[in-house]
């Protein structure tokens, strides 16, 4: 059984959910949203920063921790933009490191949006 997570994030004009949970594992989709709602068009380190605060928003909603993340998939707009998105990226995360893919797309859905991450997460569950 699926459960949205409630999450502080603004609400969302298409039909789908910031996070839920099924199961004990934790999904999420998150982007350089801010907190009232506009898309981040900074940077990708600027992107990065909002996207990442975005998933640490989710998890601690659904009771986890960014320890808890358990794989990432990273979907950049231009390849040159890894480096910025890693220098980032380190910060919210310490070893051993989630999972992780990269991929290097044309375009995101959102206009302007350049980073897009998906994070998968065990909740409440025992280690390893």
């Amino acid at each position: 059984m699926r459960t949205a997570v409630n999450t502080p994030l603004p609400p969302i004009d298409a039909p789908l959910e910031w996070a839920t949970l099924s199961n004990g594992t934790f999904y999420t989709a998150v982007i350089g949203t801010r907190p009232d709602g506009t898309m981040d068009t900074g940077d990708i380190r600027s992107q990065t920063k909002y996207t990442l605060d975005n998933l640490k928003l989710c998890i601690e909603a659904a009771g986890g921790t960014m320890d808890d993340v358990a794989q990432v998939l990273v979907y950049l707009t231009a390849r040159a933009d890894a480096k910025g998105m890693n220098e980032v990226y380190a910060q919210y995360f310490k070893k051993p490191y989630p999972n992780r893919a990269t991929v290097v797309i044309s375009e995101l859905l959102v206009p302007g949006c350049i980073v897009e991450m998906v994070a998968y997460a065990h909740i409440g569950s025992s280690k390893g």
